[in-house]
């Protein structure tokens, strides 16, 4: 593949991004009012969708444009310990449902980020964020695909898993954007 034909197909993911920017600002609404009210932002992924979990949560406990108070968010995916002692114990398959069962509550939200919709620990993360009463969100490639169809919604990209591994993260800030923007006159001041 050129350069020009990654940055193409970029472009077409971007797009595909841009159509859904009213769901992205809804999103944000939602998690400034959640997050503010004492829950719990719970993020995942695999590989690179991993790093851009992490991306997410260290955006909400820092701070993304604004300096503001921090919100709870943890990238499941960085738990070392407890990622590699349930895959040890129970399969790589329960490494994020074991944790959003510990963790989630009512009131919370859970991230899913895959670019292939496909991954087998997503989908039991997704199925335990539901049980849990936490509402479950995923960042995927083109749909139709299991996890955008396990989440209560979905933001599904087209392109190849490149281009919308690089859209997502466009998504991440643009989500934190719409969450900063939403947020209360008393959680944007610093404590």
């Amino acid at each position: 593949m050129s350069v020009e034909r990654h940055l193409s197909g970029l472009a077409e993911s971007l797009a595909g991004l841009r159509a859904q920017a009213p769901r992205i600002t809804r999103w944000g609404g939602l998690l400034a009012r959640r997050l503010s009210e004492g829950g719990r932002l719970l993020a995942a992924g695999n590989g690179g969708s991993a790093a851009e979990a992490q991306h997410l949560t260290a955006e909400l406990v820092g701070r993304f444009r604004h300096d503001r108070a921090p919100f709870s968010a943890i990238a499941l995916c960085s738990e070392s310990s407890s990622v590699t002692a349930i895959g040890n114990d129970y399969g790589y398959d329960q490494v994020f449902a074991r944790q959003v069962t510990a963790h989630a509550r009512p009131g919370d939200v859970v991230v899913l980020l895959s670019t292939s919709g496909r991954s087998p620990n997503l989908l039991e993360a997704a199925r335990a964020g539901r049980e849990a009463g936490a509402r479950v969100w995923a960042f995927t490639g083109p749909a139709p695909n299991p996890l955008a169809a396990e989440a209560e919604e979905a933001l599904a990209l087209p392109g190849e898993p490149a281009n919308v591994q690089e859209a997502q993260l466009v998504a991440v800030h643009a989500l934190c954007e719409a969450f900063e923007a939403a947020l209360p006159a008393a959680a944007r001041r610093v404590s």
